[in-house]
């Protein structure tokens, strides 16, 4: 038998507004071992029937159910999810030992073993989203046939140690890097800098954030550092390049680094590091809007650029490889005021002049391919001579 901690402070978390989930099981066993019970935490183990688990938060885990992450209009099923479905219909008997069950977090716990009762204090699945999801998928269009499913309770306080779970333990179904930045919080001052400029925006923070009601991370991260001025970078690792061609093209180096920024940063409090991140939080809104400004810049108008994508006569989008070299062009405008960084693109560089230096360079050194010209360094050099010579005369 299992026997409730004493000190379970479930009742007093209900009055502070604390989040409590009962579920039935079948079998329940503690498995803690003297490393748990010297970290003040407790594992358990168990089965119980597949409805136990329809009203489980997801919300400490990397990702959701990816098929509702897609959103109404491309919402899909993958070939997880239809083995998932054809087991729990086909094969309900060997469901607990063909699935690989469900993790979940819990901040304290009380077992009832007579009643055969688990109450969990602020309980979320770490892993087994796609199970979840699935059963609940089920369960909508008929009756769930009798399958039980394996499940693990980690029960603790420490929320780092929470964070660093639910990322290990998704590791082995390929977990994106923007999911465990998001897991672990990176992302969180980003997306406020946005807000206190843009309101109520919201930054994807895990691969199965895929909406158009989210800013893409990933994409802000590249402006962000195309635009980055060459000595905020000095002192960084991030400074090491010889160009900013790697902007366009390696999103998963953009968030790398910005990731190791981030935790630099915050370990030494000042310095190059913290400098940068600061460069990224207060520029951010100005990134955002640089390149909305310019994927869409009715200035293209008329250059016989291909590729540009159009409604009829309006500009809808550029691609990026045009863009990023001018975008990075602007980084010689970055000046840090008193009310924090922006880019001043003096009245004397007009739009049409750096369109019409980004058309000669698409032309003479990308030869007419935009995804030349976004990973040619020669055409961010081009660009950059010229907002170069501004700034000098206009310093």
């Amino acid at each position: 038998m299992i026997v409730a901690r004493p000190r379970w402070r479930g009742r007093e978390a209900i009055r502070n507004g604390g989040d409590v989930l009962s579920l039935h099981y079948d079998s329940l066993r503690n498995i803690s071992c003297a490393h748990d019970t010297a970290n003040g935490r407790r594992v358990l183990v168990g089965r119980a029937l597949a409805t136990e688990f329809l009203e489980l938060s997801t919300e400490e885990n990397v990702r959701t159910y990816l098929v509702d992450a897609e959103g109404k209009k491309t919402r899909r099923r993958h070939e997880v999810h239809i083995k998932i479905e054809d087991t729990i219909n086909n094969h309900p008997d060997d469901f607990c030992v063909l699935n690989g069950g469900i993790v979940i977090v819990a901040r304290d716990y009380e077992a009832d073993d007579k009643a055969k009762k688990l109450t969990l204090l602020n309980p979320s699945i770490i892993n087994g989203a796609q199970t979840q999801g699935v059963l609940r998928d089920c369960a909508a269009e008929a009756d769930l046939p009798e399958a039980y499913v394996t499940f693990e309770v980690i029960v603790t306080e420490n929320e780092a140690l929470i964070a660093d779970v639910s990322i290990a333990r998704n590791f082995q179904n390929d977990v994106g890097n923007i999911s465990i930045a998001g897991r672990r919080g990176i992302l969180d001052e980003l997306e406020e800098a946005l807000r206190e400029v843009l309101g109520d925006v919201r930054l994807r923070k895990s691969e199965t954030d895929r909406s158009d009601d989210f800013i893409v991370t990933e994409k802000l991260l590249q402006v962000i550092m195309a635009l980055a001025p060459a000595d905020v970078l000095m002192g960084t690792k991030v400074g090491d390049r010889e160009s900013k061609a790697y902007t366009y093209s390696q999103k998963a180096t953009c968030l790398k680094d910005f990731s190791n920024v981030h935790d630099a940063a915050k370990k030494e409090g000042a310095g190059a590091n913290a400098a940068l991140y600061e460069f990224f939080l207060q520029i951010a809104p100005t990134a955002y809007g640089l390149y909305e400004k310019w994927k869409a810049h009715p200035g293209f108008k008329g250059t016989g650029i291909r590729k540009i994508e159009r409604d009829g006569r309006e500009i809808v989008e550029v691609p990026d490889g045009i863009i990023f070299p001018i975008i990075c062009s602007l980084s010689v405008f970055a000046t840090k005021t008193r009310g924090g960084w922006t880019i001043a693109q003096p009245d004397q560089l007009t739009d049409a002049e750096l369109i019409a230096a980004a058309k000669t360079a698409y032309m003479q050194i990308a030869d007419h391919n935009p995804q030349t010209m976004g990973k040619k360094a020669a055409c961010y050099s081009s660009l950059l001579s010229i907002t170069s010579i501004y700034k000098k005369f206009t310093s």
